[in-house]
C-alpha cells in the first residue's frame, strides 16, 4: 500500500491547495440540503482528488461526497472514500478547522488514510498495521483512564441544538468543526475523545477511523459495535472514537443519559 499512501498524499495536497487558494475569499456558496452547503472550493477539489486517484487506479471504486454515487462501487473489492472538504461551514466562517480526506477501503476495512489541513499544513496519514504519522511522526492516542477528567470534542451545531447539554458535567466538552478534524485530534494525542449520535455519512468518518485506530485508539458506533466501510447505504448511525480505555465508560454514559431522558 505504500503507492496508494503516495498518491493519495500527494492528491490531498494538491486539493488542498485548491481550498487555500478559496480560502477567506469571496466564492459561491449553496445549499444541496438544509443546512449543508457546498462551495466552488468542494467541487474543484474533488475533481482534482478523482482525477488523480482514480488516474493511478482505474480499475478502484470511488464514493465521495461531490460525486453522484453509483451502485457499481459495490462490486469492487478496492474502494476510495473521499471528502474533498469536511468542514464545510468552518472553511466558510474562516475558522482553520477543516481538512481534505482520503481513505482507501479493501473488503469493507480502511487500509489507507490521508487527512490533510491546509491552514495549518497538518499531513495526517496512515496504513493498516504501519502505525499513523502527523507531518512524518509517530502519532499515539492518550492514556487517559477517567472520563471525568477528559476532554471530548463536540460538534457546534450539536452543542447550539441543545445535544450536549447532559454531558456538560460528566467530562470536558469543547468545542471544534469537522468530525473528520477531530478523529485526527484524537488520534494524534491532543484530544480524548469524541462521539455524536448524529448520523454521518462514511466519508466523514473512514479516513479518521483509521487513523485512530493506527494510533491505538478505537472507533465504533454507539452501541459498540465495529464499521464497515463501502455499504449501499452510506449513513452510519452516530460514532464514538477514544483512546480505547475511555470507551466502555462513554457507551455506558450514552446508555444512562439516553434511559434518563426516555
Amino acid at each position: 500500500m505504500e503507492r496508494e499512501l503516495d498518491i493519495a498524499i500527494r492528491a490531498a495536497r494538491d486539493a488542498g491547495q485548491i481550498l487555500l487558494r478559496y480560502y477567506g475569499g469571496a466564492h459561491k456558496v449553496t445549499e444541496k440540503s438544509v443546512d449543508n452547503p457546498v462551495t466552488a472550493a468542494d467541487l474543484e477539489a474533488n475533481e482534482l482528488l478523482k482525477a488523480t486517484i482514480l488516474g493511478a487506479f482505474p480499475d478502484d471504486g470511488w464514493l465521495s461526497e461531490e460525486t453522484a454515487d453509483s451502485d457499481e462501487r459495490l462490486a469492487r473489492k478496492r474502494v476510495w472514500i473521499i471528502d474533498p472538504l469536511d468542514g464545510t461551514k468552518e472553511f466558510i466562517s474562516e475558522i482553520p478547522e477543516f481538512v481534505v480526506c482520503v481513505a482507501l477501503v479493501e473488503d469493507g476495512l480502511p487500509r489507507v488514510a490521508v487527512e490533510y489541513n491546509p491552514v495549518r499544513d497538518e499531513l495526517f496519514t496512515a496504513r493498516k498495521g504501519a502505525g499513523a504519522t502527523l507531518n512524518g511522526s509517530a502519532i499515539r492516542v492518550t492514556k487517559q483512564t477517567d472520563l471525568r477528567l477528559a476532554r471530548v470534542l463536540a460538534s457546534r451545531s450539536e452543542e447550539a441544538r441543545g445535544e450536549w447539554d447532559p454531558y456538560r458535567e460528566k467530562m470536558h466538552v469543547e468545542l471544534t468543526g469537522s468530525v473528520a478534524y477531530k478523529f485526527a485530534l484524537i488520534a494524534a494525542g491532543r484530544y480524548d475523545a469524541t462521539f455524536t449520535l448524529t448520523p454521518k455519512n462514511e466519508w466523514d468518518v473512514c479516513a479518521g477511523a483509521l487513523l485512530v485506530a493506527e494510533a491505538g485508539g478505537m472507533v465504533t458506533d454507539p452501541d459498540g459495535r465495529a464499521i464497515r466501510f463501502n455499504n449501499r447505504s452510506t449513513l452510519l448511525p452516530g460514532l464514538i472514537a477514544s483512546n480505547q480505555v475511555l470507551h466502555r465508560a462513554i457507551i455506558n454514559t450514552i446508555r444512562a443519559t439516553r434511559a434518563a431522558m426516555e
